[in-house]
């Protein structure tokens, strides 16, 4: 996936994801050629899963 692809699944704009990525809260990137990257989509999709399950915890309350 390219970053505009990444920004439109996740909603998050490219510093947050650049600084989630810093945080190793965030898939890493792929170096693909020269100065072009891209994610992994499913790595992506985990991570949004990630993201619904930690909510759908909070929300049973455990």
């Amino acid at each position: 996936m390219r970053l505009e692809e990444v920004m439109a699944c996740t909603g998050l704009g490219r510093s947050s994801i650049y600084k989630l990525m810093a945080d190793d809260a965030f898939p890493k990137s792929v170096p693909l050629v020269n100065r072009s990257v891209g994610w992994v989509c499913h790595e992506v999709e985990s991570w949004i899963r990630g993201r619904i399950d930690e909510r759908d915890r909070r929300v049973a309350g455990e």
